[in-house]
């Protein structure tokens, strides 16, 4: 049986600044944050828990078709390759967009410097509507060497998950599958919402998945609220 946690308040008192001249409130504000960060720390470990524990989802019957930058049209069991799991992120490039989504391409750029890990792991696909040589011509564009891009072929998959809107744009998508046998099994998509965000505050996962925001939420300025990245500078 483990051992009960430590209390995050206990823990929190070992801190210290690594610079001199602290006020007392500093150190007791930040001793108060970092309690806090602990158990941030913790809920976050519960939720994958949680997460990792979730029973079978259902079969992906339909025949969805995808074409890959050999030109191969494959079914949703071969994005698998040698892998268990297939994590897929569907970005906003369909063909009537002239450029992609820039949050779409700051969250990719930052997966493509993790890419050749998170492959020694599971199988990673990005997903677009646009033809798979645009996609391919676009992650030349930016440098990016380790993302693997597929075109749906077809828009059944992305209406399927609601990813286009009535007036033609379109919706991210985050989606984690399972092989089961002969078949793939969904485990895991993001669920959150438009609805779901609270006021004040843009839609997001929660642990956010970009790191953009990650890092700003370090900063005294925070994200801000009406900045966003650009595809350039």
């Amino acid at each position: 049986m483990d051992a009960a946690p430590i209390p995050a308040a206990q823990l929190a008192a070992k801190a210290r600044t690594p610079f001199p001249g602290e006020s007392q409130d500093y150190r007791l504000a930040r001793q108060a944050l970092l309690a806090e960060e602990i158990e941030f720390r913790r809920h976050m470990t519960r939720v994958a828990a949680q997460r990792q524990a979730l029973p079978e989802g259902p079969v992906v019957a339909k025949n969805y078709r995808f074409k890959d930058e050999n030109g191969a049209e494959l079914g949703l069991i071969d994005l698998f390759g040698d892998k268990q799991t297939l994590v897929t992120y569907f970005w906003m490039f369909g063909p009537q967009r002239e450029r992609p989504c820039p949050m779409c391409t700051n969250w990719l750029g930052a997966v493509n410097g993790n890419a050749a890990d998170i492959k020694q792991r599971v199988a990673l696909k990005i997903l677009g509507r646009s033809p798979v040589e645009r996609q391919l011509a676009f992650a030349q564009e930016r440098g990016w060497r380790d993302l693997d891009f597929v075109q749906t072929v077809g828009d059944d998959y992305a209406r399927d998950l609601g990813l286009i809107n009535p007036d033609g744009s379109e919706n991210p998508a985050l989606v984690v599958f399972r092989l089961d046998g002969d078949e793939a099994r969904l485990f895991w998509a993001s669920e959150m919402t438009r609805e779901m965000a609270d006021p004040g505050q843009d839609p997001r996962d929660a642990p956010d998945i970009a790191s953009l925001w990650s890092m700003l939420d370090l900063t005294p300025e925070g994200r801000g609220g009406d900045w966003y990245p650009k595809l350039s500078y």
